[in-house]
């Protein structure tokens, strides 16, 4: 494996793509500004296992920094790229719009345009489900347009797709844009439903349900996730845009009785107006990850929760 720059290194996927490619044995330099989103100490539990790797460097370091981003590229010339560091959150994104479009899109622009300095051979950009807004075409497939974002956070996502297209055409980058689907699993963020209605059900805390609980949602499991990820990473497509989903929602009900079911305790519902920004179902269609990137994704949401569970069971007190 090549030497491979990641951003976003000590978040939830970011560490997950990290661990993986250190296990295949490439040259990781990670780079994340650890920022308080969430517990930064979280993050740093995340890439602690990683620093006495040899073949790991930590960059602690924003990614909207114009002069640091484009040394970190020329020092190590890094021949791949993933880009994993963004605002994420489609309800706090509505909060604080300037500070999203700030680093989803200059940010990412500053990657772009430091890879181009070096050549970096194959790029991978993390995208979101959420571009695809409350699209009535189910289930979502890439090919569809025009596409309707419906908060901030999906709006900066297509226009780090475009930044990505652009770069694609004039510098004649490799970038595969990958619209992930709701990612759950160990050391998933703690903002996320997973963890929350975890923390809740297993402490007596009432879930706050937004809507009836017909939502439904493509929850996907991250070592899936991570599999799509390297393999993008190691086949150079010129520009594409591909769905890493699981292909099989998941109701709100459904999901919180799985979580009653693992604890062996009961949810308190407290029920909630929707939220703005939320959209009813999201559904990858994943036939073009199948094609080209041999994506199988093999974890069912229970096998997927349990092993959630057991983390989250080992670890809550660290959050």
């Amino acid at each position: 494996m090549p030497k491979t720059l990641v951003t976003g290194a000590a978040g939830f996927i970011g560490s997950h793509t990290v661990r993986k490619l250190l296990a295949e044995g490439a040259e990781v330099i990670g780079i994340d500004n650890f920022n308080d989103y969430y517990d930064p100490k979280v993050k740093e539990k995340n890439v602690s296992e990683f620093l006495d790797n040899k073949n790991f460097t930590l960059e602690r370091v924003d990614i909207r920094d114009q002069e640091k981003i484009p040394e970190i590229f020329k020092k190590y010339e890094p021949s791949h790229a993933v880009l994993l560091a963004a605002r994420a959150g489609v309800r706090p994104s509505i909060n604080a719009p300037e500070l999203y479009n700030d680093v989803n899109i200059n940010g990412t622009l500053n990657l772009l345009q430091s890879a181009t300095q070096v050549n970096t051979e194959n790029i991978v950009f993390a995208s979101s489900s959420s571009v695809y807004g409350g699209s009535k075409e189910i289930p979502f497939t890439e090919t569809q347009w025009p596409l309707q974002p419906i908060s901030p956070y999906a709006a900066t996502k297509l226009g780090g797709e475009n930044l990505a297209r652009y770069f694609h055409q004039q510098f004649n980058l490799n970038i595969t844009c990958l619209r992930f689907f709701t990612v759950y699993g160990p050391s998933g963020r703690p903002d996320m439903a997973p963890y929350l209605f975890t923390d809740w059900i297993n402490s007596g805390k009432p879930i706050k349900r937004f809507g009836d609980g017909t939502t439904k949602r493509d929850y996907t499991y991250v070592a899936d996730i991570v599999d799509g990820v390297v393999a993008a990473l190691k086949k150079p497509l010129g520009y594409e845009i591909i769905n890493l989903g699981n292909n099989q929602p998941v109701m709100l009900n459904d999901f919180i009785s799985t979580i009653e079911k693992i604890l062996g305790k009961k949810a308190e519902i407290t029920q909630m107006p929707e939220q703005p920004g939320d959209v009813p179902m999201t559904y990858a269609n994943i036939d073009k990850a199948k094609k080209l990137l041999d994506y199988n994704p093999k974890t069912t949401i229970e096998e997927g929760m349990k092993n959630f569970i057991n983390w989250y069971l080992k670890n809550k007190n660290d959050h």
